[in-house]
């Protein structure tokens, strides 16, 4: 059978397909790998077609069967762990080069942390910009699953997420607790009544809202207590599905203090229906050293 010539040239565009199938390969098929790359299974069945087209080689057998890596796709896989491991140290060691601190650093945050009272993100990264103010800084909101992958695959070098399942790839700097109530709109039936008039069964019978990401089990036990009709992939999400004054849900405190103070909406049972979840600056074990990360690290633990 002929093939094509293997890659002489690693374009970006090849780095991205190898990503993809390394994730692909990690995840163990097509399905799986959609919310970990947050595209549908038609687009990456087209982008493993275009990489196996690039390389000659068929990397993998789907179908009815299931999914499966050939021979030569665990080579190839085994190799673009390597590459991608290599990309990252690359960086890192330019950047020791330099006796002033410069390059770049790649966060994933989840949203809507930034109306948060204790602000130790913002304060290291003033401080990073002070010491070393031709460092760029690259901050993307993200969801946890994608900055655990990022951080595992050397796209990002930090990461701030609720340490609920901790992965043994990485380590974590707590940051604090972030505090999150029930909430309802003006709009909604439950707004006047006093919460001396409210039970659990009242909240039991609303409908709610339920998030799409993972949880503390504390808040899996709250959660369960509601009736979800609509779910939402992140507190904004939520939010909006609260304010139409249809539905009832968890949001953060810091999160939602603006429209309570607006009287748009109010805690209900906040005794009783509260939940806290921690929040962790992860990194990736065993990383090259990155003077940059390291600096911001430091700088961190200092706002502690």
């Amino acid at each position: 059978m002929n093939r094509k010539p293997a890659l002489g040239q690693v374009s970006d565009f090849d780095i991205r397909l190898l990503r993809l199938f390394r994730s692909v390969a990690e995840c163990g098929g097509f399905s799986a790998a959609e919310g970990v790359l947050g595209i549908s299974r038609s687009a990456i069945s087209l982008q493993m077609g275009d990489l196996e087209k690039r390389l000659g080689i068929r990397l993998c057998q789907r179908g009815r069967a299931g999914f499966a890596l050939t021979d030569e796709g665990r080579e190839v896989l085994r190799a673009s762990q390597t590459l991608l491991a290599a990309l990252e140290d690359f960086r890192s060691e330019v950047n020791l080069l330099h006796r002033q601190l410069r390059g770049e650093l790649n966060i994933g945050i989840i949203n809507n942390l930034v109306t948060l009272p204790k602000m130790r993100i913002t304060q290291a990264l003033r401080a990073l910009a002070k010491q070393g103010p031709d460092v760029r800084v690259n901050i993307g909101m993200m969801t946890p699953n994608d900055i655990e992958t990022g951080l595992m695959d050397g796209q990002l070098h930090a990461g701030v997420v609720p340490l609920i399942q901790p992965l043994s790839g990485l380590d974590y700097l707590p940051l604090y607790d972030e505090r999150s109530q029930l909430y309802c709109s003006r709009e909604h039936p439950l707004f006047s009544r006093p919460d001396d008039d409210l039970a659990e069964a009242d909240l039991a019978a609303a409908d709610a809202v339920a998030p799409g990401y993972r949880l503390p089990p504390q808040a899996q036990a709250l959660q369960q207590r509601l009736k979800p009709i609509a779910t939402a992939s992140d507190r904004e999400g939520i939010a909006f599905l609260i304010l139409t004054g249809r539905y009832i849900g968890y949001l953060p405190e810091h999160f939602a203090a603006s429209w309570v103070t607006q009287g748009l909406m109010r805690p209900l049972l906040p005794a009783v229906c509260h939940y806290d979840a921690p929040l962790a600056l992860a990194v990736r074990k065993g990383r090259r050293a990155n003077l940059v990360l390291e600096r911001f690290l430091q700088e961190l633990e200092r706002t502690g």
